[in-house]
């Protein structure tokens, strides 16, 4: 009896523990309504699922014997898929934006309470449409985009504008600080695990890539950094075919149900593709994460969010751009490090939203801001979940280094701004 009740006591400690972080998110919500009101929320997204550069004669499908799946869209275009996962979000958005009293419910707004701003890239306006029309199903809400696709917009490019001696020096050694003291060549060595279950799971040996340009393992550790004026920074070397092919894997992944089609037969583990897309998160970070390069890419965009939150009549902005934009956005305002929950990619997941909230206390008429990371984890990806406030996407709340935040998780208007400000005048200080 006494083994049958600490059993029984043991199965109640799991559950609790189980149930009390979700039970504590709410009470905090709860007692976040009661304090403030919901004023204002900005969005930077990453557009949903794309294809790949995977047609015949690409590098990608020179680097395999495996054949990739047959994609819905044209390359580097959003997949029909990523359109029904985007529509779910938007979905999401207007039944919490209007539980939140943001929006009254059917509610059709005008040019001043919504802003939907996409790079000119199919993949990144078909992902503000597919949102938008989640959101708002009824209304004709205008979706802003400067040029016809495909073309950059300069305040989504995550081009180098100022590039000097100076500020190549002190960027590599940021660069370089993140392998330690083998530098980035030591930080692409490290990689090695996930290089080889890269080449395992495409069959790199047997590969056309292989046979006949003799590139048949990732093992150019070398990873020299480019940094030139009027381009996004490059690198060559393993880490960038790795990348590509990590990239192509997960997008696969996402894309495919049946397991053996989106792993080529390899019987991957979630362990196993977290250690696939551990190449894109170290590229991500090599190229865009260093405070120094995020301060010159993310420049425009930083000045675009900052007039957004202090719009006096925007109720909404949704902003679609890529994981280059994500990353170097929370590197340049110097969000602390983090690693997503419940999904492969722990950086910038495919669809991720920035979410900017603008709280009023409505007491005292003071105004704060929160800052979460939402998006779909990798089973509500792959299997198509509905969402709902009840079973919503993964919320994983933001913390900004340096600012304290109140008892409610929430930083000052004023503070948030000035961090705006120290960004915007980093880049103004590179000579």
């Amino acid at each position: 009896m006494t083994h049958f009740m600490n059993k029984q006591i043991a199965l109640l400690v799991l559950l609790i523990t189980l149930i009390m972080p979700a039970y504590a998110q709410n009470i905090s919500q709860d007692k976040l309504n009661q304090k403030y009101a919901l004023k204002e929320v900005v969005v930077l997204s990453r557009h949903n699922i794309r294809a790949p550069l995977s047609t015949s004669g690409s590098a990608l499908s020179k680097a395999t014997t495996k054949k990739w799946i047959d994609w819905s869209a044209k390359a580097s275009e959003l997949t029909l898929k990523g359109g029904v996962l985007e529509t779910m979000m938007g979905q999401y958005f207007r039944k919490w934006s209007e539980a939140q009293g943001l929006f009254p419910i059917d509610y059709c707004p005008n040019s001043d309470d919504v802003n939907v701003y996409a790079n000119s890239m199919q993949r990144t306006i078909a992902t503000a449409r597919y949102f938008t029309t989640g959101f708002f199903p009824t209304c004709d809400v205008h979706i802003n985009h400067r040029f016809s696709p495909s073309k950059m917009d300069p305040v989504f490019f995550p081009r180098l504008t100022k590039v000097s001696d100076s500020f190549n020096e002190k960027a590599m050694k940021e660069i370089n600080a993140l392998g330690g003291e083998k530098g980035i060549a030591g930080l692409s060595k490290s990689l090695k695990p996930s290089y080889k279950l890269v080449e395992k799971v495409i069959d790199m040996k047997n590969s056309p890539l292989c046979k006949e340009d003799h590139v048949c393992e990732l093992n150019d550790y070398n990873t020299p950094i480019k940094l030139n004026l009027g381009d996004e920074p490059r690198m060559s070397g393993s880490l960038v075919l790795g990348t590509q092919i990590a990239d192509a894997l997960i997008l696969q992944y996402y894309e495919e149900s049946n397991d053996d089609k989106a792993d080529f037969g390899n019987k991957l583990t979630n362990k196993d593709w977290e250690e696939i897309s551990k190449l894109k998160d170290v590229y991500g970070d090599v190229l865009f994460g260093t405070s120094t390069i995020a301060a010159n890419v993310a420049h425009p965009l930083l000045v675009y969010m900052k007039d957004e939150l202090q719009a006096a009549n925007r109720k909404f902005s949704f902003l679609v751009g890529h994981d280059s934009n994500v990353s170097s956005v929370t590197s340049a305002l110097g969000f602390e490090a983090y690693s997503l929950p419940n999904t492969i990619e722990k950086k910038t997941p495919i669809g991720c939203k920035l979410v900017f909230e603008k709280w009023e206390d409505k007491a005292t008429k003071n105004v704060f801001v929160r800052v979460n990371m939402v998006y779909q984890t990798t089973d509500q990806l792959r299997k198509i979940l509905p969402l709902s406030l009840n079973t919503p996407p993964a919320i994983y709340q933001m913390k900004i280094s340096g600012l304290t935040a109140n008892q409610e998780g929430l930083y000052s208007f004023k503070d948030v701004m000035e961090r705006f400000n120290k960004a915007i005048t980093a880049y103004e200080e590179i000579k």
